[in-house]
This record gives C-alpha cells, sequence and structure tokens, in this order.
C-alpha cells in the first residue's frame, strides 16, 4: 500500500516555504541556517534518513568505524527546530512554474527550491565497470566494499591454487585523488597491522594493491611537494602508485592497464575499487531542462551569484551540483568538497532570509579551507592558507578537523576512541561480513570448490 503524501489543501501557513531536497553538507547546514525564522517554514526532503560524513566514509569501507559513526538521523540534529520537518521521500520531477515537487508517492509545493542532492560515480561513459568496481558515496556503498574486501581474505583461505589466490590477494583501487589515496592506504594497513597472523593459510605477505592514476602525480591538487611526499607514504605501505595510467578494460575476474607509452598489463584481481572522478546527480540534468539553465560537462547547473538558475531566482543549486564561478579566485568553478558546499548553504540560508525580511541579499565570497589527505598512520598532506604539512603534523591537524566536523557530539567521542584504538593496537573491530557475497565475486566456483573439498578430505585423513 502506498502512501500519498499532500498538504494542508486550505494552505493556511502564510510563512515562506522552503524546500531543501538532498540533506548533505551543503543542504542540512542550509536547514540549520534557517532555524526557527518566524517567517520561514522548511521542509528538508531526503530518500535516505540521515545526514553522512562522506569524508570518513571510507574508514566504514576498511573496517575501522562502524556506519552509525559517521551518520546522523535527520529528526535527531533537527529535533530542536520547531519550523522544520523531515520528509523520507524521492523526487522525481519538478514543475517550477507551479512551484510544485514531483515524489514518488506525493506532491510537495514550495516557495523557494533548494536543491543540493550532490555527486555520483562517475566511470567517464564505462558505466557498465560499476558491476566490478564499486564506488564510495552511501552507507550501503561502503558495507558493501567491506565485505567485498574481507570476503576476497575469506576465499584466498580456501583455495589451494596459487594463481587463484593471488588473484584474491590483489587489489586495485582507481583514481589517486583523495578517495582513492585514502581508501589505498587504509587497505593497506588494514592488512599489515589487523589481519596479519589471523590466517593460516594464505600468506598475507603476497597481497599487492595498485593505485592507478591517469594523471602524473597523485592528489593533483596539491602542490608536486606534497604529491611526492604522498607517494612516498604509499610506498612505505607497500602500494604499487601507477601514474600516467588507465583503466581500458574491468570484469568480475581482471583488470586491463594501459600507461602513457602504449603498454598494456594484465591484472588478474577479484577486487577493484573506483575513487576516480563524480558526476552530478540526474537531479541536476531534470532542474536544468527544466529552468532552462545551462550544464557544464560535468552535468553541473550554471547558477548566478545567489545560487539562483538565471531564469528562476527562487530555485537554487547548491553543493557539488552547482557550477559557481562568482566570488572566488581565476574564474574557477568552487571545487566539490566539504566545506566549499556547507559555505554555499550557508549562504542560500543569508539569501532567503534577507528576501523574507526585506534586507540586502550579501555577497558570495569563497573562502578556501585548504586541503588534507591521509594516507595511513602518521602519514598525511595538508595545504591550509599557504602552510604544507606532511608526516605526523598533517595527520593530526587532519583527525582534528574531522572530528570538528562530525555532527553529533557522540560521534566524535566514538571516532575519537577508535581512532586511538587503532593507533596503539591496529585493532579495527567493524569486520563483519554480514551476508554470502560469493556472486559478488564470481570466482572459477569448480576449482574453488574442489580445493575445499580437497582440504576437507585432508583434513579428516
Amino acid at each position: 500500500m502506498t502512501t500519498t503524501y499532500t498538504q494542508d489543501p486550505q494552505n493556511t501557513d502564510s510563512r515562506h516555504h522552503v524546500v531543501v531536497v538532498g540533506g548533505g553538507f551543503a543542504g542540512l547546514n542550509c536547514v540549520k541556517s534557517l532555524a526557527n525564522d518566524p517567517k520561514i517554514k522548511v521542509t528538508l526532503v531526503d530518500r535516505r534518513n540521515h545526514h553522512l560524513f562522506q569524508p570518513l566514509l571510507y574508514q566504514v569501507a576498511t573496517g575501522m568505524l562502524s556506519p552509525s559513526d559517521v551518520a546522523s538521523p535527520f529528526r535527531y540534529v533537527l529535533r530542536k527546530q520547531q519550523n522544520t520537518e523531515v520528509l523520507m521521500a524521492e523526487v522525481k520531477g519538478f514543475d517550477v512554474d507551479a512551484q510544485t515537487l514531483e515524489l514518488t508517492d506525493g506532491q510537495l509545493t514550495y516557495d523557494s527550491l533548494v536543491i543540493a542532492t550532490g555527486s555520483l560515480h562517475h566511470y567517464f561513459g564505462r558505466n557498465e565497470w560499476a558491476a566490478f568496481a564499486p564506488g564510495l558515496k552511501s552507507v550501503d556503498d561502503a558495507l558493501g566494499i567491506r565485505e567485498k574486501i574481507l570476503k576476497a581474505f575469506e576465499m584466498a583461505e580456501r583455495t589451494d591454487d596459487p594463481a587463484l589466490r593471488q588473484a584474491y590477494l590483489t587489489f586495485v583501487v582507481v583514481g589517486g585523488g583523495p578517495t582513492g589515496v585514502e581508501l589505498a592506504g587504509s587497505v593497506a594497513e588494514l592488512v599489515q597491522r589487523t589481519l596479519k597472523g589471523q590466517f593460516r593459510r594464505a600468506n598475507l605477505n603476497d597481497f599487492k594493491i595498485m593505485l592507478v592514476e591517469g594523471l602524473d602525480r597523485v592528489l593533483p591538487v596539491f602542490s608536486e611537494p606534497l604529491s611526492a611526499s604522498a607517494q612516498e607514504a604509499l610506498e612505505s605501505l607497500n602500494i604499487e602508485v601507477l601514474t600516467k595510467t588507465m583503466v581500458t578494460e574491468l570484469s568480475d575476474t581482471h583488470a586491463v592497464l594501459k600507461d602513457r607509452d602504449g603498454n598494456l598489463r594484465h591484472v588478474d584481481t577479484y577486487t577493484v575499487l573506483w575513487g576516480a572522478g563524480v558526476g552530478a546527480s540526474p537531479l541536476g540534468k531534470l532542474i536544468a531542462e527544466k529552468t532552462g539553465a545551462e550544464s557544464d560537462r560535468m552535468g553541473r547547473v550554471i547558477v548566478t551569484p545567489e545560487f539562483s538558475t538565471e531564469k528562476y531566482d527562487n530555485v537554487y543549486v547548491v553543493g557539488d551540483l552547482a557550477h559557481q564561478v562568482h566570488g572566488t579566485t581565476a574564474g574557477n568553478p568552487i571545487p566539490g568538497v566539504a566545506p566549499a558546499a556547507t559555505q554555499a548553504g550557508l549562504h542560500v540560508a543569508k539569501v532567503l532570509k534577507a528576501k523574507v525580511h526585506g534586507y540586502e541579499v550579501p555577497e558570495f565570497l569563497y573562502e578556501d579551507k585548504g586541503s588534507m589527505a591521509i594516507i595511513g598512520n602518521n602519514k598525511a598532506v595538508a595545504s591550509v592558507k599557504g602552510l604544507e604539512f606532511d608526516g605526523f603534523m598533517a595527520w593530526f591537524l587532519w583527525l582534528v578537523v574531522h572530528v570538528m566536523f562530525l555532527v553529533e557530539h557522540d560521534n566524535r567521542v566514538v571516532v575519537t576512541f577508535n581512532w586511538w584504538v587503532n593507533y596503539l593496537t591496529g585493532k579495527r573491530s567493524t569486520r563483519i561480513i554480514a551476508k554470502d557475497l560469493l556472486p559478488f565475486f564470481k570466482a572459477p566456483v569448480d576449482a574453488v570448490e574442489e580445493s575445499i573439498e580437497k582440504s576437507t578430505v585432508e583434513s579428516h585423513g
């Protein structure tokens, strides 16, 4: 039975109704900034019931943190915000002339609309690769990757075929940006510090991890010295860094890599993880079509200095979905990072309050908060306000900043505790395989079953 959401047919509420679609950094900060304004009513619409702290999602994928450590229920976060309601719903369309939001199970009218649905994985026109190389954007993604990683070691333990075992112990991470670097480093430390000594047949010294980057260096948004430092830190963890290298083919059993000279390398692997490139949410294309706005090649909507669309000044697009160059340096779009999305969300809230209360709309000025990436214990790089750090100082700064920006106080305490336990002991407690993921690997079943059968016979004499 489907429940249809409907509003008050009498439309007796005279407050300005702001509907925010998406509760990421941009959307949630916009909503929180409109708290308890007597002239504004806010509705947050999201197909999930929680805000996700994506910068730490890779730690869920590698067993260091649990989903509840990095996710906060909207209803709890906004419990004291009396002018705000939360709808767990999915948006399927817009009628910008009628000022109506079409949900899968109903309809919602608005006075001002804020679209903040973020970005998705981008496979550069090879969307079929998503089945073999999962990306990392949601809790579901993180749990799937975690079980994929852990299952690989369990399967390596259960085969006597050396080639098959090596394929299970070979990981490929695609993308040398922050996501790929942090994921590769965390997986390497999982093997070297946590899983070491826990397997009897699979020799984890044979574990191999490759980080593939198409450009000439990892972390290209950082300076060359910091990129070099990051690569050195990765290699100290026995990660093979392959720059100027592209993926040309992926399947459930192998990857084919191509270097700048055109040389091909066939890699047998059952674990490929995707950290290369993002694309705009499909709602970006839809809202661009409905409002007549232009989009860039990534699907982001080109917006005005107030983050509104050109023809509809009551429709705003913020965060990773917006192409905004106003108030930035050298005419470059605001980067798709959490601090930038937060600033955009806060600014749109100021614009909305200014319009409702009749005062001047403030000018947006983007402030670059810097960039950070962590590779492992005592290994990180950071660039903040023109100052560059690496090693322990950058690592400690990364920890402090990320704890500060977690939404809930309880999460800050739990995350800090888990980090220090891992730092001192290497222990990662969230290493549970909750479901059968054998189809996720599609290993040569006959070879695996033959190996298991042989092992069973031998163990029983």
